[in-house]
């Protein structure tokens, strides 16, 4: 049996990584310019703002403003200060994301919840590689 991905699957799967990609270049500006919120947070933010979107067409859209407004809740208590540095903020971001995550496997979107999960995997592990090595090299 063969493995297939249905045009509107792949349709979904464009979008995700187009808007962890785009959010990411913004906080790729947002982390040169030693931003708070950065390359993580900004591709987590956009690909889950994505996710929810796409499963909003498939669902009762008053579901989705629910779920999002008290995830982001959820979110904001894991964000705190602490002398001059914000923390929590990729955390948050994370959260509201899986959230996305988790309702798209809800509504039954699965292609869209593996792949949502791996974009967020890819946005973790390697940046976080770049972020230490490449831009904070940069900028001492």
């Amino acid at each position: 049996m063969a493995f297939t991905i249905s045009p509107m699957e792949m349709e979904v799967i464009t979008k995700l990584i187009l808007s962890a990609v785009l959010g990411g270049i913004i906080g790729l500006e947002r982390e040169y310019s030693r931003k708070t919120a950065g390359i993580k947070t900004f591709a987590i933010v956009c690909m889950g703002s994505a996710l929810f979107t796409v499963a909003s067409v498939y669902t009762d859209i008053r579901v989705a403003a629910g779920v999002i407004t008290g995830i982001g809740f959820l979110g904001a208590a894991t964000v705190f200060k602490s002398e001059n540095k914000i923390n929590g903020l990729t955390t948050a971001a994370l959260i509201w994301s899986i959230a996305a995550t988790g309702f798209v496997v809800g509504v039954g979107m699965y292609i869209a919840a593996v792949v949502s999960t791996i974009i967020l995997l890819i946005i973790l592990i390697p940046v976080e590689y770049v972020e230490k090595n490449v831009i904070k090299f940069h900028s001492e």
